[in-house]
């Protein structure tokens, strides 16, 4: 199970507040797990040069198909630059097909509070889970 340590693109500002995402993500198949495990190190590659990226860390459970980023950023204008600039808005569009199911949750906290652990991000993925579970029926 690689995980890629916490790195810290940009400095936060202090006494401000981060949003974070944090996402698990699941493929259909072990077929597609090569390539979602390229493709994921494409998107790393990005978010470490993205602007208003205050941290980031990928979890790949290969053996799982299953794939879980954390990421905290300035704000929400942030994160939504990064998400739709190339490489990242190609890799998430073309991968789409390959994917059993995914669960994304936002939080703020005060940037003294990062990096975010993984079982803290876990936590929030599993309850957004849970909600979006409840919203499907």
């Amino acid at each position: 199970m690689p995980t890629l340590p916490w790195t810290k693109p940009n400095p936060a500002q202090p006494n401000t507040r981060a949003l974070v995402m944090a996402s698990r993500l699941e493929v259909k198949s072990m077929k597609y797990v090569p390539g979602f495990f390229l493709k994921a190190l494409s998107a790393w590659g990005q978010v470490r040069k993205a602007p208003g990226a205050l941290g980031a860390s990928l979890e790949a459970q290969l053996t799982k198909g299953v794939f879980f980023t954390l990421s905290a950023w300035e704000d929400r204008d942030a994160l939504y630059t990064y998400a739709k600039a190339e490489p990242h808005k190609s890799i998430m569009t073309g991968l789409r097909s390959t994917m059993r199911g995914s669960t994304f949750t936002f939080w703020e906290v005060p940037v003294e509070e990062l990096p975010i652990t993984w079982k803290d991000a876990k936590e929030h993925i599993d309850a957004q889970a849970r909600v979006d579970a409840e919203s499907a029926h």
